[in-house]
């Protein structure tokens, strides 16, 4: 166990070797990036971002920070990690809680897959979240001169429910329902308060530790009162298909933006890209891209975040951004699978292990939509917190931009909403949602 603990140690306490090369980047703390001077950024950033950038997204280039791993979670992964293992297919084996692969090796052929499931068991939450008014601002095109949303949506809920992993709320590290239904989470999307017209919407997703189990997810219609469930393809396509939104076919792929049914009702964003990635690690096969010094935002300054003055609101800017070791990961559909989206590229960072950008592909093999992930690292979600107040420093995401390259739509998500009634929204491994919130009846009786 010793062993185990130094060899944990070393890893996380050897990812601040990457950081001295910062001094020999293209920028250096201080510099301010707009599109007059975007090439600076062009090896930094991924593809799809450097063309948000020429568009008017500026970052504010800062010194590489640290990000630390809670204590809990570094305990979970020094006691649990040396049982887990990949099988051939690349599906996980014994995991119970904190990271399943502290140590990855370059060399190693599942590398691809192990970095995959860092990911998906990452150090942000472990036990549940609830987040509360997240707004949603959907544009189309640029050059309105102006920074109104084409369509502006709020929602009450943006919460999960983890049956394992669970390193801080009891029951731990396992809940005795997952022994029964196999569901390692439970995510809720749930009341939409606005517009009018969606009020009531929702959307929840049940995903299953049995990779031979595609996800369970339901829609409530407040329009005829009814719950319905809806296809794993669907949950690649704009709102997971809501009636009002894209309902199949790509959210409208090759220049529309994820809307049918009427101008009011546009959104470019998929639940599949939630948090960078939300789709089942399994039914994709990955390559491993490499490694490199790329900037990203895990230390942004503003909380609510504001949209993007130089683009018309269609990013958020300026933020904080920093050099940043990351992995690149390529993600393709399996045989059998229709996504709309079969391959994406994921850079993801190696202490906090999340999504820090993404780019997208289509069907038709060209880049259709690229991700911008906002990150932050502080011990509570705003300055004046009172209730979310943690005994240690948490990753909070902040912000998140879905941009559709060809179309030059976007939506932005704030987490939390500029204009939400609470202050903190943020509440992490702290009970505030149990498994009752999370079934189609509750969804239903929030809609009404």
């Amino acid at each position: 166990m010793d062993k185990l603990r130094a060899c944990a140690l070393l890893l996380v306490g050897s990812l601040v070797f990457y950081a001295p090369s910062i001094f020999a980047a293209a920028v250096k703390p201080g510099d301010h990036i707009t599109k007059d001077n975007a090439s600076l950024v062009q090896d930094l950033v991924s593809p799809g971002n450097y063309i948000l950038v020429q568009q008017g997204m500026q970052m504010n280039i800062i010194p590489t920070g640290k990000l630390d791993w809670p204590p809990p979670f570094k305990d979970a992964t020094e006691q649990y990690s040396s049982q887990v293992s990949l099988g051939a297919d690349g599906t996980i084996k014994n995991y119970v809680a904190g990271q399943p692969f502290p140590l990855v090796d370059a060399n190693d052929p599942q590398i691809a897959a192990k970095l995959m499931w860092n990911y998906s068991f990452r150090p942000l939450y472990t036990d549940d979240l609830d987040l509360r008014f997240p707004e949603i601002a959907s544009y189309i095109g640029k050059g309105s001169g102006d920074l109104e949303p084409l369509s502006y949506y709020t929602v009450g809920h943006f919460a999960f429910y983890n049956n394992i992993g669970r390193i801080e709320v009891p029951p731990m590290p396992i809940n005795p329902d997952f022994l029964v239904s196999g569901v390692r989470y439970r995510f809720a999307f749930y009341p939409f308060l606005e517009p009018e017209g969606l009020r009531g919407y929702g959307f929840i997703r049940y995903r299953h530790m049995d990779p031979k189990v595609d996800d369970d997810s339901w829609v409530y219609n407040p329009t005829n009162r009814r719950v319905r469930r809806q296809s794993p393809e669907m949950l690649a396509d704009a709102i997971g298909g809501l009636p009002g939104f894209s309902g199949g076919g790509g959210g409208s792929y090759g220049g529309g933006v994820g809307v049918s049914g009427g101008a009011s009702n546009v959104t470019t964003l998929d639940p599949d890209s939630y948090f960078g990635f939300a789709a089942k690690i399994e039914n994709f096969t990955y390559r491993f891209l490499g490694e490199k010094e790329m900037l990203a935002c895990v230390h942004a300054k503003n909380s609510p975040e504001q949209p993007c003055p130089t683009d018309d609101g269609h990013t958020i800017c300026p933020e904080d951004w920093e050099l940043r070791h990351l992995y690149v990961v390529e993600a393709k559909a399996k045989p059998g699978y229709t996504f709309s989206i079969p391959r994406r590229t994921f850079y993801i960072d190696s202490e906090g292990w999340m999504i820090t950008a993404s780019d997208q592909w289509g069907v038709d093999g060209k880049m259709w939509k690229t991700l911008v992930l906002y990150n932050t690292f502080r011990d509570r979600p705003v300055p004046d917190a009172r209730v979310a107040i943690y005994p240690f420093n948490r990753i909070f995401q902040l912000g998140l931009v879905d941009a559709n390259i060809e179309s030059k739509a976007t939506t932005v998500v704030f987490l939390p909403g500029r204009h939400s009634p609470e202050r903190e929204c943020w509440y992490i491994d702290m009970g505030a949602v149990d498994q009752a919130f999370f079934s189609p009846n509750a969804l239903q009786g929030a809609g009404h």
